[in-house]
């Protein structure tokens, strides 16, 4: 399975960052379980989880969407 590019995004910037997956599941209102299911592919990525995660994140929805965004 293609992890998707959401995911790929949301695991840059935490590392980039240095910042926990825990810590952005938290602020985003997730479990470390339901975002690890995200990013993994088990549990599908919507509108309203990348409102959520940008927010977390501190970005725009589109710097998660945009495939090699912030690089």
């Amino acid at each position: 399975m293609t992890e998707s590019i959401v995911a790929q995004n949301v695991r840059r910037l935490c590392e980039a960052r240095g910042t926990r997956h825990s810590f952005i599941a938290k602020q985003a209102g997730y479990n470390t379980q339901q975002l690890s299911n995200k990013l993994t592919g088990r549990s599908p990525i919507n509108d309203k989880d990348i409102l959520k995660l940008s927010k977390a994140l501190g970005v725009t929805p589109n710097e998660l969407l945009t495939q090699g965004a912030g690089k």
